[in-house]
């Protein structure tokens, strides 16, 4: 698959799977954040990435990060991490090292 392939269907599975979880949990309101961490910034789904401008390099560590990565406007980091939970699944399954990071407001 090329990556921007991957890209969309790690899009796709992100979004369905807040969905998904809205339509069973509603939204809960423990407020916070979740990306995606990428720890091997040199690999072509990332240089596919910062040619496309999506995501950045973290203020600390190492890596590529993508905030928020479904883009969904809620503040509820219960739903923010299961799209990132499934956007790195979708990147894990092609191969691609990726992790679900979250922190509260």
């Amino acid at each position: 698959m090329t990556p921007e392939q991957i890209y969309s269907d790690a899009m796709t599975s992100a979004k369905n799977a807040e969905r998904e979880f809205m339509e069973q949990h509603g939204e809960p309101m423990y407020c916070g954040f979740a990306w995606v961490r990428i720890d091997k910034a040199r690999q072509p789904f990332v240089t596919w990435l910062k040619k496309n401008n999506i995501g950045d390099k973290p203020y600390v560590g190492r890596g590529w990060h993508i905030w928020n990565p479904a883009g969904n406007y809620t503040q509820s980091m219960d739903i923010k991490m299961t799209g990132a939970r499934a956007f790195a699944k979708v990147l894990r399954d092609n191969g691609i090292e990726a992790y679900a990071d979250c922190r509260a407001d």
